[in-house]
């Protein structure tokens, strides 16, 4: 039997690549798109997307709501919700260029807000809860209306095709950000959609994943009882939640967040120092049910930082590289070589190991973050 191009099943499929500079140096969107165009065959045209961070400068103390409408009613609907809960510094159409592999897009649009200080200060939340639940909001009682993008300085680019057709589609060359992330989708098990596009993102945090998660019933049920509503059927989805609350919500420092969701298996633990026992056993049994089973390899972006992290038995690939100031991840060591061809130092992480980079003091500053 034969099958047309995109109907293949190949579940060790889609592509992950990130680019990030710790000086806080702006690299170009083409770099990004260049980097994930060479693992073309990983992807299957049904989804592509990148986020970049410190792409909005001029806007860095606003929000950066990017979102899709299916029909100008949802707009309307839309933009009247986000007039009586945000200031609006800014919006416009999100530019874009007619490409022949892009077909079908809905309007793409996007707004510069923060929260009105009545309706803040009423709400008796803190601001990003504030705008997570605002956020939530739209997506679920406004039929036509997506908001896939919410956080400061940086945004998500997405949408139905290859990756490197999708950075062309939103003229990525035109920005510049100190990280980019990337990813061309091979969905396995749900439609490909824009929405259903990665990266996945709330707040500032941002996922890329390639992998397939056996615990994702578990996982969902997990967060939906903390609040989160997952209706795209998706994994990158799940995880992207999860990481929220367990960073944002829950307090936890990346590293032990990566140790909820890669969790060393007890055998492990049992060799471990007596501090790293203690440390770890408390992160088992206090969210076991966050711990991801099965394959996976995600990039997380997040404000001021990027974090590479495998599942605990390497079962999807991920390498990682550095020179100077840059540090790449990505599926492939191609993706690394077609932007750094003599890296200082090439190498594949261990298994639950989270590979994490952040601004160096002085960019930081420069940068005006707080970052974790």
């Amino acid at each position: 039997m034969f099958l047309r191009e995109g109907e293949e099943r190949i579940p060790s499929g889609c592509a992950i690549s990130g680019i990030f500079s710790k000086e806080g140096e702006a690299i170009g969107g083409e770099s990004i798109i260049r980097s994930i165009s060479t693992m073309h065959e990983r992807s299957n045209g049904l989804g592509g997307g990148f986020a970049g961070y410190g792409i909005y400068p001029q806007y860095k103390e606003l929000y950066a709501f990017h979102v899709f409408y299916e029909q100008p009613a949802a707009k309307s609907a839309c933009e009247e919700f986000i007039e009586r809960h945000f200031d609006i510094g800014n919006l416009s159409k999100i530019p874009t260029r007619k490409h022949p592999a892009i077909t079908d897009e809905p309007m793409i649009w996007r707004y510069f807000v923060s929260p009105l200080p009545t309706r803040l200060q009423a709400s008796q939340l803190d601001e990003r809860e504030f705008v997570v639940r605002c956020v939530n909001r739209v997506n679920h009682t406004i039929k036509g209306a997506y908001i896939f993008s919410s956080g400061k300085n940086m945004g998500v680019f997405k949408g139905v095709g290859y990756p490197e057709d999708i950075g062309q589609f939103y003229r990525l060359e035109e920005y510049a950000g100190y990280c980019w992330t990337a990813h061309g989708r091979y969905p396995t098990n749900t439609p490909g959609w824009w929405g259903g596009a990665h990266p996945f993102a709330l707040l500032d945090y941002s996922v890329v994943h390639n992998g397939e998660i056996s615990s994702y019933d578990a996982n969902r049920r997990t967060i939906e009882m903390m609040g989160y509503k997952c209706t795209l059927q998706t994994d990158t989805e799940v995880i992207t939640y999860m990481i929220d609350y367990l960073v944002r919500r829950q307090g936890l420092t990346l590293e032990e967040t990566a140790k909820v969701i890669a969790a060393s298996f007890w055998q492990t633990i049992s060799h471990k120092t007596p501090e790293e026992q203690e440390m770890e056993t408390f992160l088992r049994c206090a969210y076991g049910s966050l711990l991801i089973n099965g394959p996976f390899s995600i990039l997380l972006g997040f404000e001021g930082g990027m974090m590479a992290l495998q599942d605990r038995l390497k079962l999807r690939s991920m390498v990682v590289a550095e020179k100077g100031d840059r540090v790449y991840a990505a599926s492939e060591e191609c993706a690394i070589r077609a932007l750094e061809a003599h890296p200082d130092r090439l190498y594949a992480p261990r298994g639950g190991e989270p590979v994490i980079v952040r601004l160096n003091a002085a960019a930081e500053k420069e940068a005006g973050r707080k970052c974790r």
